[in-house]
């Protein structure tokens, strides 16, 4: 079968192109991609070539396919597999399979499995390693965002807090306290507002924090504190630039107790150090943004580490079972991280949009492989409509039905958009 696909070749050599798949094998899967969401992981691969950790050494003579966030559909099942899937079931991939101590990952590591592509043959591998994950939701993009989603799921369960008088970590944010999402009106900081305020554990007061006054007004328009006190929280946003001292001002929300649980979603100094500032007894910080500086470092109050117990931890990925958790919580629909998604694209955007993803504003990036998109804002459809051309009527009528899904993606939209599909 043939299959078009998003291959890399080397540093900033990306090339789109059609080519033949192997036969598949008894132990292998033949799948169709329909989407997958770009990550910043994909562009570090991309600037890199093969010396990222990931991409094999000779991918200039055997290239691979790039993208690690899709959701598609089993189009054939080898006989090793037929008693646990079969042709038509829906699936997303966990990349990080760590097999036999392996870095090798599905969207940076093989030649005919990646998110960027039409059609793909699953290895063996994701089957044994348990990571050929069931999807049930009724619209694809969901299931892209599983993995992103599954680190902000990660990142919650890896807090922790201790029992004063023991020594046992007691895994996972407090249920009922005071929690802090600091720089969190971003794409990832609002997945994570989902989570906390819909999630196992919502605490009873969340504090989201940014400097950008239309984010949070967005933020707050998709989840509304109306929204959040049904789960028994009170939640703020705040803009802490407009705030003199915005950690005396965090700590009276707090009662003068400070925040059992903060995340930081910038690695930004003195974000750190707020987080540190105003975390309560016990208190732990999750230093959630991945720095690109290797030398990045911040002060700590080590004085409350020994006398307040308090403690930080740093994530980067969810396991498995994380993803697991997303998939479920987004298939019940106790979640929507639609939220995380600012541009759609075809296939034949996928590349430059890989390439050039730090410079373009907004979040979640999402690439339909089946069709021949320019990568486009939602916010920008009923202009793009208004302009005319081979595309108007179709984003005239995504821009009517996002105005109605309070301007996200949504299954709707994409059930529109995959009409086009080539």
């Amino acid at each position: 079968m043939k299959t078009r696909a998003m291959r890399l070749y080397g540093k900033n050599d990306i090339r789109t192109e059609e080519f033949e798949l192997p036969a598949m094998k008894d132990d292998e899967i033949l799948a169709k991609v329909v989407c997958d969401s770009i990550c910043m992981s994909s562009h570090k691969a991309a600037l890199q070539g093969a010396s990222h950790k990931r991409v094999p050494d000779n991918v200039a003579e055997n290239p691979i396919i790039l993208g690690h966030e899709f959701c598609g559909e089993i189009i054939e099942v080898g006989e090793r597999w037929k008693d646990k899937f079969k042709a038509g079931d829906r699936f997303a991939i966990q990349p990080a399979l760590n097999y036999k101590g392996s870095l090798a990952a599905p969207g940076y590591s093989y030649g005919c499995i990646g998110g960027g592509a039409t059609y793909v043959i699953i290895p063996p591998e994701v089957m044994e390693c348990d990571c050929l994950l069931p999807y049930n939701g009724d619209a694809f993009f969901w299931g892209s965002l599983a993995e992103p989603m599954s680190c902000i799921v990660g990142g919650f369960h890896a807090n922790y807090h201790i029992k004063p008088g023991t020594y046992v970590h007691k895994m996972g944010t407090k249920k009922g306290g005071n929690m802090a999402i600091l720089a969190g009106a971003g794409p990832m900081g609002l997945g994570a507002v989902d989570y906390a305020v819909h999630g196992p554990n919502p605490p009873s007061l969340l504090i989201v924090t940014d400097l950008d006054d239309a984010r949070l007004e967005r933020a707050a328009s998709i989840i509304t504190p109306e929204d959040a006190a049904k789960s028994g929280t009170r939640l703020v946003y705040l803009n802490t630039g407009k705030i003199e001292d915005p950690v005396a001002y965090v700590k009276e929300l707090t009662g003068n107790a400070g925040c059992d649980d903060v995340f930081v979603f910038a690695p930004v100094r003195p974000v750190v150090e707020m987080g540190d500032a105003i975390l309560a007894r016990d208190g732990c910080l999750n230093f959630f943004a991945g720095p690109t500086n290797p030398e990045f470092s911040a002060m700590f109050n080590f004085y409350n580490v020994h006398y307040g117990a308090t403690h930080i931890v740093g994530t980067s990925g969810g396991n498995t079972d994380d993803m697991r958790e997303s998939i479920e919580l987004m298939e019940k629909k106790a979640i929507n991280p639609a939220a995380m998604i600012t541009h759609i694209g075809g296939l034949n955007a996928d590349a430059e949009t890989t390439l050039n993803l730090p410079n373009i504003p907004g979040g979640k990036k999402l690439i339909y492989t089946h069709i021949d998109l320019p990568l486009t804002a939602i916010a920008d459809f009923e202009s793009k409509a208004a302009e005319g051309g081979e595309h108007a009527e179709l984003f005239y009528d995504l821009a009517k039905i996002c105005r109605k899904s309070n301007g996200l993606w949504c299954a709707e939209a994409e059930h529109r958009l995959l009409k086009e599909t080539k």
